[in-house]
């Protein structure tokens, strides 16, 4: 039996959680999640990681594995670093076993990863550095239009008319938006017009790994976006993609998920070696 921690530092936010592995069972113990917010990366990786241990009252003697993904490979404290991709996959098929694909939604680009039922990547491809398709570039509109980031999705859903944009740099994206605002175009169906064309690039993305069914789970800073996951479901219907988009109360976890239970396995697979050696 072993306790492995999870430490994914996003662009936006560090997120941390706690599993106890026996075997191939998994039991989580603690999660946490902090907003950067010009905080420094770093610093908050120790606390956010401070707080799951005091959450499941578990001494940090007794972790045997620190695991970071993300960008959290400077993390002085962690046993060793796993790519976010890989525990992105991971995650999400925790998370929901039935998933065959990841949309990794995070604050500066997206991504769609196909995988199997273990969690193995199999093919992936993400948007560019640039593109309009990310939460800051939302958040930004948002700001703009006096809209709290929570109120998003709701607001979206309600659109009538929905106006897309059709820039996918994020700076045209802005100028789209305020030219739409200045015609008197309503709210809701800018944001509806926005999750619109996010959403059309992510599920053509997804097209592209090749997935041919299953669920596709939305995982990132984005994921509980309803508005967006209601996007995305009707783009996999006009794009004839035979996949469900599915999003999880914990998405926003899935990539700490994944490099905790990574983080089990390679410990493992440590012990092993040793006991082999010795």
């Amino acid at each position: 039996m072993t306790i492995t921690a999870g430490i994914d530092i996003g662009s936006g936010a560090v997120k941390a959680v706690l599993f106890r592995t026996d075997g191939d069972h998994h039991e989580w113990l603690a999660k946490r999640v902090e907003r950067i917010r010009r905080r420094d990366p770093m610093t908050l990786a120790r606390e956010t990681f401070d707080g799951v241990l005091a959450d499941a009252g578990v001494d940090e003697g007794d972790v045997d594995y620190i695991a970071t993904t993300g960008e959290g490979e400077n993390v002085k404290f962690a046993t060793g670093h796993f790519y976010s991709m890989t525990t992105h996959a991971r995650g999400g098929v925790f998370l929901d076993p039935e998933a065959r694909a990841v949309v990794d939604i995070g604050a500066l680009n997206g991504r769609a990863i196909s995988v199997d039922e273990r969690g193995k990547v199999l093919n992936y491809k993400m948007t560019s550095q640039c593109a309009s398709g990310s939460g800051q570039f939302l958040e930004n509109i948002a700001r703009y239009l006096g809209v709290a980031v929570e109120e998003i999705g709701s607001l979206s859903k309600t659109s009538q008319d929905p106006e897309k944009v059709s820039s996918i740099c994020a700076v045209l994206a802005e100028t789209d938006v305020i030219n739409m605002v200045s015609r008197g175009i309503a709210t809701p169906d800018i944001l509806k017009g926005i999750h619109l064309s996010m959403a059309s690039r992510l599920v053509k993305l997804l097209k592209v790994t090749g997935v041919k069914g299953g669920v596709a789970l939305l995982t990132g800073g984005l994921a509980l976006d309803s508005g967006l996951l209601a996007a995305m479901q009707e783009e996999m219907v006009n794009e004839k993609v035979n996949v469900e988009a599915r999003s999880h109360p914990d998405s926003i976890f899935a990539g700490a998920i994944g490099a905790a239970i990574w983080g089990a396995y390679r410990h493992a697979k440590l012990a092993e070696l040793e006991a082999a050696a010795a």
